[in-house]
C-alpha cells in the first residue's frame, strides 16, 4: 500500500549552507536648521574657474572677468536655485531678477548659486529673458554650509515629487563684513516673495557700510 503512494522526498541540506541576508544599512538622520538672519557667513570660497561662472542679459549669455573684489566687498544677495524645484523655482528667479536694478542702485550686487549647469538653465533665462549671473555649487558644498542642503536630511523628507537631493529655494542678504541680514526660507511655498523686505535690507546695509567708509 504504501509502495503505491507518492512520496515528496527533498535533498538533504545543512542549515549552515544558507546564508543570511546582509543586515540592513541605516543612514543616520540629522535634521537640518538652516542659516538663518543674525548669523554669520559660513566660511566659503568662490572659485575663479570661468567653468564655474556664468552671466546672462536679457537671455543672452555674456563673457567678461567676474569682479570679485566688487563682489565680496558690498552688499550681497544670494539665491539658491536648483531646476527639480520646477515653476517654483523658475518664480524664485523672475522674482530675484525683478529685483536687480534695485540691488544694483543700492550698491549691492546679486548672486544665483546651483549645482545644475546645463542646456535647461540656459533655456530657461532665454524663454524669460533674465539677467543674472550664476555660480555652479557643483558639490553643493556652498549649500551644505549654509544648511539648506544635507545628505542626512535629504529633501524628499520635506517634500514630495521630489526624488533628487537638491538645496532648499533659498534668499540671503549678506553684509560685506559677513553678517547674514536677511533670510528667506519658505520650505511649504505659502509665502508671498517678500521683494519689499529684501530691498528694504540691502538699502539699510548699503547705508550702513557707506557711513563706516565715511567715518573712515
Amino acid at each position: 500500500m504504501l509502495s503505491a503512494l507518492k512520496v515528496n522526498s527533498f535533498p538533504y541540506f545543512d542549515i549552515s549552507e544558507i546564508i543570511p541576508d546582509p543586515d540592513p544599512v541605516f543612514r543616520s538622520f540629522q535634521k537640518s536648521e538652516p542659516v538663518r538672519s543674525g548669523d554669520v557667513l559660513p566660511d566659503f570660497s568662490l572659485e575663479k574657474d570661468p567653468a564655474r561662472w556664468q552671466q546672462f542679459f536679457n537671455g543672452v549669455e555674456v563673457h567678461g572677468p567676474v569682479l570679485f573684489h566688487q563682489l565680496l566687498n558690498k552688499p550681497l544677495v544670494i539665491g539658491f536655485y536648483s531646476y527639480h524645484w520646477q515653476q517654483y523655482g523658475i518664480d524664485l528667479l523672475k522674482q530675484l531678477n525683478s529685483l536687480q536694478n534695485d540691488i544694483t542702485a543700492n550698491k549691492a550686487s546679486l548672486l544665483i548659486i546651483s549645482s545644475e549647469k546645463d542646456r535647461k538653465l540656459e533655456k530657461l533665462i532665454w524663454d524669460n529673458s533674465l539677467s543674472l549671473s550664476f555660480y555652479f555649487d557643483k558639490d553643493k558644498q556652498i549649500a551644505e554650509k549654509f544648511r539648506i542642503y544635507s545628505d542626512h536630511d535629504p529633501i524628499w523628507n520635506k517634500f514630495s515629487g521630489i526624488d533628487t537631493n537638491v538645496p532648499l529655494l533659498a534668499t540671503y542678504v549678506v553684509s560685506a563684513t559677513g553678517q547674514i541680514e536677511y533670510d528667506h526660507i519658505d520650505p511649504d511655498f505659502s509665502k508671498t516673495f517678500p521683494a519689499s523686505e529684501v530691498i528694504s535690507t540691502v538699502k539699510k546695509v548699503s547705508t550702513h557700510q557707506s557711513k563706516i567708509r565715511t567715518l573712515k
